[in-house]
């Protein structure tokens, strides 16, 4: 594991796709001083950053912050993942939240916010 001293994001279904907000988020944490952790099962490598294939291979200990661009019914099998890592906050961005889904991550304990994390951080997402 890896200690880093500013605050942390794994992003899950980070994209090579500028147009898709699984990159845009990317970009703005970036932007904002984030350490950032792209996940995709296909690996490679996103905006110069390793991709990790999945959540459990992000080198840090805890993250601050997940923000999920995934659909609820994959975003449903990767829970497990989530709370065996630990994270501050599981942003469940416009499209990947369900009740289910919802209901799920909070029997997990997971503190869950349904939200744009790119409007979080002060960017609004047309910009990017």
């Amino acid at each position: 594991m890896i200690a880093v001293d500013r605050p942390t994001v794994a992003i899950l279904g980070a994209s090579h796709d500028r147009t898709k907000f699984g990159n845009k988020s990317l970009r703005a944490h970036l932007a904002k001083g984030y350490d950032v952790y792209p996940v995709n099962p296909k690996g490679g490598r996103i905006e110069g950053l390793t991709v990790y294939e999945d959540l459990l291979r992000v080198p840090v200990e805890h993250l601050d912050r997940i923000s999920m661009y995934l659909p609820p019914h994959l975003g449903l099998t990767v829970l497990g993942q989530v709370a065996k890592k630990g994270c501050g906050q599981l942003w469940l961005n416009p499209g990947a939240s369900s009740p289910e889904l919802v209901q799920r991550a909070r029997a997990l304990g997971i503190n869950i916010v349904e939200a744009c994390s790119i409007v979080d951080l002060g960017i609004n997402p047309a910009s990017l």
